[in-house]
C-alpha cells in the first residue's frame, strides 16, 4: 500500500504540491527545492506518484515529498544512497529513501552531494545509450 503524502490528491505541479504541505515541512522542501536547483538547474519539474520530482538526461533524478511525521529525499539509487550512509546515519534511511524530519533536515551540503552523483549516473547511462545507438 502506498503511503499518501501531505498533499494527497494528485498536484498538478511543485508549487501547488507544496501550496498543501504544512509551514514547517514547506519550508524544508523549498529549501530542498533550491539546493537541487543549483546543481541541476536544466532539471525538469514533474509530479510523478503523486510526489515532485526533478528528471535529467531523460530519467528521474531525485524526489522528494513531506508525510505525517517526516519528509523523505527519494534518490532513486540505492547506490548512491550506499556511498553516502555515513553522512546518512542519523536518518533512517532505506533501498530507495531517505527520511528526515524537519527539526533534523538534510544539510544543503549532503544534498548537493546526492544531486551531483545523481546527475552523473544520469549522464553516464545517457552517455552509453547514445553510444549503442551510434553501432547500430
Amino acid at each position: 500500500m502506498q503511503r499518501k503524502t501531505l498533499a494527497s490528491p494528485v498536484p498538478a505541479d511543485f508549487d501547488e504540491y507544496l501550496a498543501r504541505v504544512p509551514d514547517k515541512p514547506r519550508a524544508t522542501l523549498e529549501k530542498m527545492r533550491k539546493t537541487i536547483r543549483t546543481i541541476a538547474p536544466t532539471a525538469t519539474e514533474v509530479i510523478s506518484y503523486q510526489m515532485p520530482m526533478f528528471k535529467i538526461h531523460g530519467r528521474g533524478l531525485v524526489a522528494f515529498a513531506a508525510f505525517k511525521n517526516h519528509c523523505s529525499l527519494f534518490p532513486m539509487s540505492y547506490a548512491v544512497i550506499k556511498a553516502n550512509q555515513d553522512e546518512l546515519k542519523n536518518h533512517y534511511i532505506s533501498k530507495g529513501t531517505i527520511r528526515f524530519t524537519v527539526d533534523k533536515p538534510l544539510s544543503a551540503a549532503l544534498v548537493k552531494k546526492i544531486v551531483k552523483a545523481r546527475v552523473e549516473e544520469n549522464k553516464a547511462r545517457e552517455d552509453r545509450r547514445n553510444k549503442s545507438l551510434k553501432k547500430q
